[in-house]
This record gives C-alpha cells, structure tokens and sequence, in this order.
C-alpha cells in the first residue's frame, strides 16, 4: 500500500481538543445496528439449518460466510474511506446493509440455501465499510487519551445490541414452531415444500423492518453534520507511508485476529460445554441462557472500562484483562461443575475492551493512513472464522474441555501486544 509522496501531506496525527459528543451519539447507532443484525446469525443457524435439513458443518457456513467476508471487503472498505471520507463511506454502508436484508425476500420466497448465503455476504460487506469508517473515526472525535474509552463506550452499545438481538430475533423469526424430524420424514414432496417456504416467510417482515431502518439510518448520517477530520481524512490524496511500515499496527492486527478467534471459540463451545455431564450437566435449553452472561459480560466490561480508561492506560487495562482472561481459561481446564461453568462465563467480562483497546492502540499515529490501518484490522477478524475451527479440531482428538488450550494461546498473545507490542517504533 505504499503510496506516492504528496507535497502538503498532512500531519502523521489528529485528534480533537474535545470530545464532539454530538457526533460520537450519532456514530454510536450504528454500533448498536451492526452489534444487533450480526446476533441474529445465533438465531439464522437452528432456523435455517431446519428448513433446509442441514449438517451442523452446513449450517456453520453461515459463520462462515459472515466472517470471510470481513476479510474479502476489508481491504476495498479502506479505499473506499480514503476516496470518500468517513461520512460518506458510513452511509454508503448502511445502503449496503439495506441492500443485504432486502435480498433475505427473494431467498426466502425461492426458497434458497444459497441466496440466503449471498444476502448474508452482502450484509457482511456493509457491516465491513461501516467497520473501517465509524472506528477510527469514532477514535479521533476527542483528545487523544479518551480516545480508547470513547471507542469502549460505542462498543458497549455493540455489545447492547448483541445482547437483545437474539431475544428480539426469535420473537420475530422463530415465532412458528418447526415440525419434529418424525413428522417431516413423512410428509409428501408438495407438502414439505409448502413447509418450507412457510417456515422461510418467517424472515422476510422482520428484514424488511431491518432495511427500512438502515436505509433511514442513511439518509440521518447523510443529513447529520459530521465533522470533517484534517489530518486523517485524505480524500483521495496520496501520502508516501506505508501501513507495512507501522510495526504497531500490523502487532495490532494479530491481536484482533486471534481475540476475535478466541472470543467467538469460547461463545461457540459453551452450549456443548455446559451440556457435559462433568462440567454444567444441564439441557441445552438451559445451557443457552447460561451463554448470554458471556455476552452480558463483555457489555457491562464496556461500560465499565470506558470509565477506567480516562484514569488508566488503556494497554495496562488491556494486559490485566488478558492475564485474566488467560488465567480463568486455565482454571476452566483444570476443574468442573459449577467452577469450570462459571469460570469460563466470566472471560467475557474480560474479553470486553479488548477489541476497542487494541483497535485505538493500533491506528494511533497513522494519520492519513487511518483509513487503510483500520482495514486491514477489520480484515483480522477472519480470525472468528479460523480459530474456531482449529478448536473444533484439537476438541475432535482431546475433548472440548481441554481444548480451551487454544484461547489461553490467544490471549498471552494479547498480554504482550498490551505492554510491548503496542509501541510505536
């Protein structure tokens, strides 16, 4: 990405005097849509994995694709924030969101495996230009030392969204109660395919709601006085940097690569760990509650840690966090009952400021190339989709509850990108 050299290229930093807290409330609302629409995929998975009679490895492709695609449009997101500038690329995000749920109508009315991949790839792309632009914009809307905290603050409002998704999401989708294997096996081919097509229908109110409010979240941005940001916003102009050179930003996107991984291989595993006789012993009914204190955790840690961090370094935070994190996956490993269930819950409360910390770390010092740092962060969380699956793996040979071997990996990682590798050369 190295770029050629421009004359009048601006200063290699910018950060407001104070916090325009007008704009980072605006900017907030779409962390609590993209927080929102990525929980739904919890409710996606056991819905379309029945209507379409899916493996478990099938139905997970929706993970996949949703992930994957953070990496495939990462990368494009950043040119498209360096052209446009911020605001733009915020609005022709949320677009492409709407454009994302509009096409959950035609897979479902066809109905089509395949084209609700496509709709969700399409959504994934929105949510990843909203990704590369509202974070590091959100960052330097204020002093630099707050930049971390304000950063933790939208991201609770992420996780607020990850929160009461799924409960809104079943009400709305999960509604219709599916037939039993037993009572599908013996229904004739017009009338299993007049179930499916019933069953599908469930999501197309719902998304079409989902559009309408993007697309009038667009023209709010749009119409909303977004300040411009000199100094990181280039607009097309060429500076003579490279983000290859910033040995701190590439350090930084491990540490989102392999967070990522280890957050969503912890949530992924619960179920089927809390359901083992020596560990939680419960149904999965009850086990799926019990994940939503993972989840509640990370929220809670937001808020709180937005205010810690207008006192305390964000990378001391950030190393204690991931020491604990580390340490209460080990005490996970090394007990069961009621210990090793309530031991891993508690992650997530640690797990909470890591991506907005890491995130501010990493972009800090960048300058015009905030736009292209932010995208090749946004590209690391590729990591929820391979860390998993490589627990997946170590789980099929030793069991899942030492497979948890893998996080603990992830997180000394991050313990040493908090308290070395985040320096700036």
């Amino acid at each position: 990405m190295a770029l050629a050299q421009r004359s009048d290229s601006p200063p290699s930093s910018f950060h407001a005097d104070k916090t325009n807290v007008p704009a980072v409330s605006m900017v907030t609302t779409l962390f609590f849509m993209w927080g929102f629409l990525t929980s739904l995929n919890d409710i996606l998975i056991p819905h379309l994995k029945t209507i379409f009679q899916l493996n478990y490895k099938q139905a997970f492709l929706i993970q996949v694709f949703f992930f994957v695609s953070y990496f495939v449009f990462s990368l494009p997101s950043g040119r498209i924030v360096d052209t446009f500038g911020y605001k733009k690329s915020m609005v022709g995000g949320l677009l492409t969101m709407a454009l994302g749920a509009i096409l959950f109508l035609p897979a479902a009315s066809a109905p089509s495996f395949a084209l609700f991949l496509v709709a969700l790839a399409v959504l994934a792309a929105g949510m990843t230009i909203l990704q590369v632009s509202a974070n590091p914009y959100v960052a330097v809307l204020g002093p630099e030392n707050t930049a971390a905290s304000r950063l933790n603050l939208a991201q609770a409002f992420n996780s607020l969204g990850t929160f009461i998704g799924p409960a809104v999401g079943g009400l709305l989708i999960l509604s219709a109660a599916p037939l039993a294997d037993s009572a599908l096996r013996q229904l004739s081919p017009e009338a299993w395919r007049a179930y499916q097509i019933s069953q599908a229908s469930s999501v197309k109110l719902p998304y079409l709601g989902f559009a309408l409010v993007l697309a009038g979240l667009a023209v709010a941005i749009a119409l909303f006085k977004l300040p411009h940001i000199p100094g990181v916003e280039r607009s097309g102009a060429k500076v003579s940097d490279s983000i290859w050179r910033h040995k701190h930003l590439v350090l930084g996107a491990i540490a989102i690569f392999v967070y990522v991984g280890a957050e969503v291989a912890i949530g992924s595993f619960l179920v089927n760990y809390f359901n083992e006789a020596d560990i939680g012993n419960v149904s999965e009914k009850v086990a799926a509650g019990l994940v939503s204190f993972y989840w509640g955790g990370a929220m809670v840690g937001r808020f709180i840690g937005s205010g810690l961090q207008q006192k305390i370094a964000p990378n001391k935070i950030l190393g204690v966090c991931a020491i604990m994190a580390a340490l209460l996956v080990c005490a996970t490993m090394l007990t069961f009952g009621h210990v090793a269930m309530w031991t891993v819950i508690a992650v997530g409360l640690f797990n909470s400021i890591m991506f907005p910390t890491i995130f501010t770390l990493s972009i800090e010092g960048l300058g015009p190339l905030t736009g292209d740092g932010s995208s090749l962060l946004v590209a690391a969380i590729v990591g929820g989709a391979v860390i998993p699956l490589a627990q997946a793996a170590i789980a099929d040979r030793i069991g899942i509850h030492h497979a948890f071997i893998l996080p603990i990996v992830c997180y000394i990682y991050i313990a040493f990108f908090a308290f070395r590798g985040y320096r700036r050369a």
